[in-house]
């Protein structure tokens, strides 16, 4: 997901980096979305594990196994971007904290 695509929301002083004065930190930011839609893609993956397609007119083969991985990643990064669970914001004030604790 680009910062683009970020939601204005997000952007415009609704995260938790607007707890304080400073500014949002961009690829921080990128990076912790990142992380929930990584997240988000484990707690998908089991989900379509439990799915026979093998009997449907279309399903099955080894296209579909290659393919499943990539769609499940693309689902988790669509849900994240429209809101996901609420983890980025928690995870870029972590990030932060960290990052200003080796300084």
């Amino acid at each position: 997901m680009s910062v683009s695509a970020i939601p204005a929301s997000r952007l415009a002083g609704e995260t938790a980096a607007a707890d304080t004065a400073a500014p949002i930190d961009q690829k921080t930011m990128k990076a912790a979305q990142d992380f929930e839609a990584m997240a988000i893609g484990q707690l998908l993956e089991p989900m379509f594990a439990t799915v026979d397609t093998s009997k449907s007119m279309f399903g099955g083969g080894e296209g579909e196994q290659s393919f499943k991985p990539m769609l499940v990643t693309e689902m988790a990064k669509q849900v994240e971007q429209r809101g996901g669970l609420g983890l980025a914001d928690d995870i870029y004030k972590q990030m932060i904290r960290m990052q200003e604790s080796r300084k």
